[in-house]
């Protein structure tokens, strides 16, 4: 062999040693950079879930009128608040206050009238300094819309052409509001063979709104949810007491600071624009 096939040779060998040598780093780059990218999307994952274990359920009991009212309200608290979740029971405060008797997990409690709160407070189950009233509430007669028996008063509800009149029970707070308010007028005891009984406020209003009952005693905040007509609204002569709904802290929360978060939240000026919206007068309006 002559010196330039031999020098041909050896620099052709060098080439080739020199392209596996960057083939080989290239690849080590790219398992290293590989291994980086997994180790920060792991990092990453780990973050979130971290994140993730780290968000509290608050639990809240509140009267089925509130349910729209503090549905909306549930965004704006959790974007305030991205490390707790609201978990809402609605229902009567009848129903709620014995679910809480019997060992239900509750953490905020918000009644649609004093005697449940009054009844838990001297059963020692509320944390006294953390209550307040929230907001006030009107009593109406409702009707669907066009009102076909052309009711105009609770007096109305005497008339033969009105043969079906929906109420709460007598558990419910909008119930005990209404017995009240026909005892006053003198008509409770003449209706009775006309009433159909319902187990929290959303059910009578149901009954009014597919015309299953002629009318209904119900809130004013629900006939404007649903879309009824408010035909009369109870004052002051028919009702001893102005609908008060009160808030509290339950002394056996599992959640006790975030549950005043919450009720600090419900005094806010966001709260207020929002209840105010359904119908609901607050009682707290600019407390922040």
């Amino acid at each position: 062999m002559n010196i330039k096939k031999i020098a041909m040779t050896a620099l052709a060998g060098a080439l080739l040693i020199g392209t596996a040598g960057c083939a080989n780093n290239k690849k080590n780059d790219n398992n290293s950079n590989e291994a980086m990218s997994n180790s920060n999307a792991s990092v990453e994952k780990s973050n979130e879930n971290a994140g993730k274990m780290e968000k509290k359920d608050l639990v809240v009991f509140a009267a089925a009128s509130m349910t729209e009212a503090l549905e909306e309200l549930k965004t704006e608290f959790e974007k305030e608040n991205p490390n707790l979740s609201l978990t809402f029971n609605f229902d009567s405060s009848g129903t709620l206050k014995t679910q809480i008797d019997e060992g239900a997990d509750c953490d905020v409690f918000v009644s649609a009238a004093q005697k449940q709160m009054d009844e838990l407070d001297k059963e020692e189950k509320i944390d006294k300094e953390t209550r307040f009233d929230l907001l006030e509430n009107e009593v109406t007669l409702a009707v669907a819309e066009g009102n076909e028996k052309g009711i105009k008063d609770f007096k109305d509800l005497e008339k033969d052409e009105v043969e079906k009149i929906a109420l709460g029970n007598a558990d419910v707070p909008v119930g005990q509001y209404s017995e009240e308010i026909l005892k006053n007028l003198g008509i409770w005891d003449k209706i009775q063979d006309k009433v159909t009984l319902g187990s929290n406020v959303k059910e009578v209003t149901s009954w009014v709104s597919e015309k299953a009952a002629d009318c209904g005693i119900v809130y004013k905040t629900d006939a404007k949810t649903a879309g009824l007509e408010t035909v009369a609204v109870a004052d002051d002569s028919m009702l001893e007491n102005k609908v008060i709904y009160p808030a509290a802290l339950l002394k056996n929360s599992k959640n006790p600071e975030e549950g005043k978060k919450y009720l600090e939240f419900l005094k806010g000026e966001k709260a207020s624009e929002i209840l105010d919206k359904y119908g609901f007068k607050p009682l707290n309006k600019g407390i922040k």
